[in-house]
């Protein structure tokens, strides 16, 4: 993909289009418990109990979860979550306001302090990558559906 480097960035490039889903705004990190349920909830709803699409869910919840916290303990503010279908999987997008701080996945760091969380979401999905919106940063990663 492109503006990737040794895979220590995450690509310069847009979302692909997706339809239908949920979005939040988002003030603080005590607000995730409630939303991260919220998506459980309808993530469920649409899976109709198929256990791999329950294991590909949590995926789902453990993205957003990640990309979220990163944004609201790092990003400036204004920050913004969604997550819809596109034809085979999940669109997890969060902005924020750090629109001048690409995600940078933490390099040389201990495991233990952290921070490994944009190394999981990336193993995990089809695709990532952030763009400029404005004056905001938004990070994106496809996860699997099906």
């Amino acid at each position: 993909m492109t503006g990737e480097t040794g895979g220590l960035s995450w690509p310069l490039s847009p979302p692909p289009a997706a339809t239908a889903g949920w979005s939040w705004e988002l003030a603080h990190v005590s607000e995730l418990p409630r939303v991260r349920a919220q998506l459980r909830h309808g993530l469920a709803e649409r899976s109709t109990g198929d256990p791999v699409a329950t294991e590909r869910d949590e995926a789902v919840v453990l993205a957003f979860d990640e990309m979220a916290s990163n944004a609201l303990r790092h990003g400036g503010g204004g920050v913004r979550a969604r997550v819809q279908e596109t034809s085979d999987a999940w669109l997890v997008e969060v902005r924020d306001g750090a629109a001048e701080a690409p995600p940078q996945p933490a390099v040389g760091r201990d495991p233990s302090q952290g921070g490994l969380g944009l190394y999981l979401i990336a193993e995990m999905a089809h695709g990532h990558g952030w763009h400029l919106a404005g004056d905001h940063k938004s990070v994106w990663a496809l996860l699997p559906r099906r």
